[in-house]
């Protein structure tokens, strides 16, 4: 593979002062070359550097890499996640087929499907009142507490999905910070509010501590019935049956699920809650087209694998070490956050499957707002900061407001004009003319020319869809999730483990002695320091 970064790289320092809108000077049908579509999605690379034999470059890449091999190996249960021991099989919950998959001998297969079926049945009941309140009242409200994946997922696809709500209102709570707890629960009614407690172990002390104190306002006012208002995903029976929680009410999953990944299963019951059995169903179908598209298109036409090589390219090849998610879509709000950590958790690695230093960047820095707002926030550095930073767009044909149609053909016209604008730029001739068009006096027109000047040759990407329905927002999610995965393939790491998550964990628990007034000497000075100033008696005023 050596060889074919080398190509890759020498073929940027060759054209890397050809300009994009050169590209699109060469060739009148770059946009039908750099583009690709699965079942309604549109990805758009016409506004890349790539051309021709760069892509090809990138392809054999991939290849070269296994790509193929590996995609076949997850898909079929194999434990790539070599470090752990375990499958990757986020995939099989939103498989819409009967096929077989094996994880050590067995089909999971049915356990999957009944899991589901239960989750169905309970939010069902939730929604349409058979399932009551202790006092025999309906539902009005869920919480979700959870943290990560049973989390980011949830709240992300949630307010995606808000058009589609008919269920009971659905809030979230993950921070430990008291605060958090607090504002969610002011305003609820704790005689018509469910708590769900999302832990796969029940011990993540994030999520229990929260739970403490959402068990103690239940019980404020329902006393010992308290328990018929809890929920928990969880596979620990024996710490949810503790807890007063009967089984029916418990929905596991297993450990070849990992947590970012985890929102097309139980981690998804408050979505499901929200949205209703068919219009979850239809974002698993939107994930499994992808799915099916990831394992069977080729190469040179596949979305995942494209927007992978992309962000190889970018990465790797031209040295840029951020991506922006611009989502001109303010229900995508949370989706930058969701993707921060599917991407960053998954490729932050500095250590090959085999445990050697990796050669090359890994997990680009990922952030992002929705655009419009975020035109007005850091879009500047975007188009004249000393960074280079690729933008990747996300736009619907349509929203679901038909009556302010008008409002979101602006909100087109903004995305396509960022891209544009990125690409373009003004030139210093341009800018000059502007400057005199506003009657800048001539001893002022260098200065204002350098400012009104933009360099322009920033690459973007754009993905189009009809509209953000469940089955577009499956699609979306299942496509970046694999974005992942083939990044992951060609830097050879492991993209399901999180071991960097746990050193800080572990750290605060024995911190927390000391905040409460325990010594200990061997703690370095700063944090002997800080300990002090934030234990302090008496608070400033």
């Amino acid at each position: 593979m050596s060889e074919i970064w080398s190509k890759l790289s020498e073929h940027r320092r060759q054209t890397s002062e050809t300009s994009i809108t050169e590209l699109f000077e060469r060739d009148q049908n770059r946009f039908q070359s750099f583009s690709a579509q699965a079942d309604g999605l549109l990805l758009d690379f016409s506004k890349t550097a790539l051309d021709e034999t760069g892509l090809n470059a990138l392809v054999d890449l991939a290849e070269q890499a296994g790509l193929a091999s590996k995609i076949e190996a997850m898909f079929r249960g194999d434990p790539i996640n070599v470090t752990e021991g375990r499958a990757a099989l986020h995939t099989a919950l939103r498989s819409q087929n009967d096929t077989a998959v094996m994880v050590d001998g067995q089909d999971v297969m049915p356990e999957i499907h009944q899991t589901l079926q239960r989750m169905e049945s309970f939010a069902g009941a939730l929604r349409s009142g058979a399932y009551k309140t202790v006092t025999g009242a309906q539902f009005t409200d869920v919480v979700n507490i959870g943290i990560g994946g049973s989390d980011l997922g949830p709240v992300m696809a949630t307010r995606a999905l808000a058009p589609y709500h008919d269920g009971p209102r659905c809030h979230y709570v993950s921070n430990v910070d008291g605060a958090d707890i607090t504002d969610s629960l002011a305003g609820l009614d704790p005689q018509t509010t469910l708590i769900i407690i999302a832990s796969k172990s029940f011990t993540t002390i994030e999520t229990m501590t929260n739970a403490a104190t959402a068990i103690s306002w239940l019980r404020a006012s329902l006393g010992d019935q308290a328990s018929g208002h809890l929920a928990a995903v969880s596979t620990a029976l024996d710490k949810t049956t503790e807890m007063g929680i009967p089984p029916e009410r418990v929905f596991g999953f297993a450990d070849w699920v990992g947590g970012r990944y985890s929102l097309w299963g139980p981690v998804g019951l408050p979505i499901l809650i929200a949205v209703g059995r068919d219009n979850f169903r239809a974002m698993l179908s939107g994930a499994a087209a992808m799915d099916r598209h990831f394992q069977t298109a080729d190469f040179r036409h596949n979305l995942p694998v494209l927007l992978g090589l992309i962000g190889i390219w970018h990465s790797n090849i031209c040295g840029y070490n951020t991506r922006a998610i611009l989502p001109y879509e303010q229900r995508l709000a949370r989706l930058p956050a969701y993707l921060q950590q599917l991407d960053m958790e998954s490729n932050g690695k500095s250590v090959t499957l085999d445990g050697s230093p990796v050669r090359r960047t890994t997990g680009p820095i990922v952030w992002g707002e929705p655009g419009t707002n975020g035109q007005h926030a850091f879009y500047q550095l975007l188009h004249q900061g000393t960074h280079v930073v690729p933008a990747e767009f996300l736009i619907a044909a349509e929203g679901h407001e038909a009556e302010l149609s008008h409002q979101h053909d602006l909100l087109k016209a903004n995305c396509l004009a960022q891209s544009e604008a990125l690409m373009l730029g003004r030139s210093a001739q341009q800018a000059r003319a502007l400057a005199q068009s506003r009657s800048i006096p001539e001893g002022d027109l260098d200065c204002m020319t350098a400012h009104l000047t933009f360099p322009g040759n920033r690459p973007s990407i754009t993905l189009a869809y009809p509209r953000l329905t469940p089955f577009a927002l499956g699609q979306i999610i299942a496509l970046y999730e694999q974005r992942v995965f083939t990044e992951g393939v060609i830097w050879g790491i492991n993209s399901f483990d999180q071991w960097g998550v746990e050193l800080g964990k572990e750290l605060a628990v024995g911190l927390l002695p000391l905040i409460q007034g325990a010594t200990d000497s061997s703690k370095d000075g700063s944090t002997l320091g800080l300990v002090a100033k934030l234990t302090a008696s008496t608070p400033a005023t």
